[in-house]
C-alpha cells in the first residue's frame, strides 16, 4: 500500500508492474535478470484518488499520462528489482504530495503610496548618478 497522507492511501491491487531487463549499471549480471521497474497505474479510474486531487496531478503530469489515463513510470537506477520498485513508489508519492493541495489564490494589491514614492527617489538617485558620469559640456 502506497501511503501518500491520511486519505490518500492507493492500495497494491491498483498497480500493475511490469520488469525488463535494465541498461544500468551491473555488468555480466544485466544480461541475465530483469531490474527495471515499470509500474502502469490508472489514474482517471482510480477509486483511491478525491477528484480536486485527480484533476491537479493531471494538469500537472498530463505529459506522462497515456491517452487510456494510465501513469507510466520506470526506474533501472539500480541493481536489484526490489530498490526500482522502491524508487518507482517514491517518485510517485513525491508527485501525488506535490499537487495534494490546490494552491492559494494570488490577491490582487496596489503599491502604497510611499512604495511609489521610494521608486522614484530610487529612481532619481540613479539616473543623477549616470549623469555625473557624462563628460562636461563645453558650454558650462
Amino acid at each position: 500500500m502506497l501511503v501518500v497522507s491520511r486519505s490518500i492511501q492507493i492500495p497494491e491491487s491498483e498497480f500493475d508492474w511490469q520488469f525488463a531487463r535494465s541498461s544500468g549499471p551491473g555488468g555480466q549480471h544485466v544480461n541475465k535478470t530483469s531490474t527495471k521497474a515499470v509500474l502502469r497505474w490508472d489514474v482517471t479510474h482510480s477509486p483511491s484518488l478525491p477528484e480536486g486531487v485527480r484533476a491537479r496531478f493531471l494538469a500537472t503530469y498530463g505529459t506522462r499520462v497515456t491517452l487510456d489515463g494510465t501513469l507510466l513510470l520506470s526506474s533501472d537506477q539500480y541493481r536489484s528489482q526490489s530498490r526500482n520498485i522502491d524508487d518507482c513508489m517514491e517518485r510517485l508519492r513525491t508527485m501525488l504530495v506535490a499537487v495534494l493541495h490546490p494552491p492559494k489564490k494570488r490577491r490582487a494589491t496596489r503599491p502604497t503610496r510611499a512604495s511609489k514614492e521610494r521608486r522614484l527617489t530610487q529612481k532619481k538617485q540613479h539616473g543623477s548618478k549616470k549623469k555625473m558620469r557624462k563628460r562636461p559640456k563645453m558650454d558650462d
